[in-house]
């Protein structure tokens, strides 16, 4: 997971090119591994036009085609290989995940030019999962820490949380190992183990050992045990990936294609009416839009979300029909002394019921000085509405067992991600802890 640290690597332009792997001399099978791919010579004059290979059908194969890491030995190595093949499941579950997300970051990877195993990182850190929350708080795909995620930029509110995002968290991500890479003088393998325990940490560690007059390599660091297991598993799975048939690991595959575009909204929209007016069900809608933590998209957000290939156009047709009392506008409002729910309910005619929904309330308990979110589309607005018109949904208890996260409670009981959030006055850059209780309200 990613750790804060600021150097004066940040602020010089990046090199051209990236440089090769340094493999410490206690490793076996240790060429130089170059970041980029050596380009074709160039075609002679009068000669015949060279035909370019089809891609391929399955995303993995053109992973595979472009990995170069797989030949560095180290009996750590072996161990997470053996790890990873001791989970019969892992690779099902990151193919069924990375359908969704692993070829943006593909085609990310590539524009910039880095080692393709760079792809992988997302596997290791959240094995593909944008809802999953470490102990740490790092969240995301990449598992950005909170501070990280600051220092890169990404929006972390109410609202929107970057680090969850597809898009924003990639981008913070690769522009956060670019620079790490940078520091460390091209070394890949220093660069990944100071993408999961700071830069300072193994810079440090490196200190240490050239005052002893020790290798300096990453091998050769006394750095946390995570990170001691954490280069090693990206190595694993190059391995895996590279030559599946020698482990006798069978992959399924992943379209080499888009899953998702871009659709305009027009403005602040539910991400329910969203969903219905592209004809897609509201899971795969968040399943693409992570970053958005509430029922409605983020108010000072570009208008936008990610929806399934082919549907874009659909939405922003429809969305753009929308009337006033249609979409979710918001004003906010100061609690004064004296105030109750049912008086500020009826000021702006609404409902306490909707009151406690857009501010996650559980009962009728207002401070002075609080700030409530109040909605005014109107009573003919959708979605929203009908929460406070309809009885309350019968709830269920249920308690946090070690390994649950949000995405795989929500997915269990076919209820969204957000709504546990909201039952439950969660902070979504807070960790679940085993034994916790939490409140769904879920047909039974």
């Amino acid at each position: 997971m990613l750790k804060i640290s600021v150097s004066v690597a940040f602020l010089v332009v990046l090199l051209s090119g990236c440089g090769s792997i340094s493999v410490s001399e206690r490793t076996t099978s240790s060429p130089a591994i170059t970041a980029h791919a050596t380009p074709p010579p160039a075609a002679r004059a009068g000669a015949p036009a060279i035909t370019e290979p089809a891609p391929p059908d399955d995303l993995w194969e053109r992973i595979r085609e472009q990995l170069s890491w797989q030949d560095i030995a180290h009996r750590k190595v072996d161990s997470a290989v053996d790890h990873y093949l001791d989970q019969p499941g892992y690779m099902p579950l990151v193919s069924e995940r990375g359908s969704r997300y692993l070829y943006y970051i593909v085609e990310e990877v590539e524009k910039r030019g880095m080692p393709m195993e760079v792809a992988l990182i997302p596997l290791v850190e959240s094995t593909m999962d944008p809802f999953s929350i470490s102990h740490g708080s790092a969240a995301g795909l990449w598992q950005i820490m909170p501070a990280t995620g600051e220092h890169l930029g990404l929006q972390q509110d109410w609202w929107f949380d970057g680090r969850r995002a597809v898009r924003d968290s990639t981008q913070g991500a690769l522009d956060y190992l670019e620079d790490l890479n940078q520091r460390f003088d091209g070394d890949w393998l220093l660069t990944l183990a100071a993408y999961n325990a700071g830069e300072g940490r193994v810079a440090r560690a490196q200190r240490r050992n050239r005052a002893r007059g020790l290798p300096d390599d990453y091998w050769s660091l006394d750095l946390p045990l995570e990170t001691r297991r954490y280069v090693p598993k990206v190595l694993a799975l190059t391995q895996l990936v590279a030559d599946p048939e020698s482990y006798d690991l069978e992959i399924p595959p992943v379209p080499n294609s888009p899953a998702f575009e871009v659709a305009d909204t027009g403005g602040q929209i539910e991400l329910a009416v969203a969903a219905e007016l592209a004809q897609i069900d509201e899971q795969t809608l968040r399943e693409l839009n992570p970053g958005q933590l509430r029922w409605a998209t983020a108010p000072d957000r570009p208008a936008q979300l990610l929806v399934p290939v082919g549907t874009g156009a659909m939405l922003e047709a429809e969305a753009t029909r929308l009337s006033l009392a249609e979409r979710v506008r918001w004003r906010y409002y100061r609690v004064r002394r004296g105030d109750s729910l049912s008086t500020i309910a009826r000021q702006f005619g609404t409902s306490v019921r909707l009151l406690q929904h857009a501010n996650s309330l559980r009962g009728t308990l207002i401070r002075t000085g609080q700030r409530l979110m109040i909605p005014t589309s109107g009573a003919t607005q959708p979605g929203l509405v009908a929460v406070a018109d309809q009885d309350e949904p019968p709830t269920l208890d249920y308690r946090v067992k070690s390994g649950d996260s949000l995405y795989r409670i929500a997915s269990e009981y076919g209820i969204a991600v957000n709504d546990i959030i909201s039952w439950n006055r969660l902070d979504p850059r807070q960790y679940l802890q085993p034994g916790q209780t939490l409140t769904l309200y879920v047909s039974r």
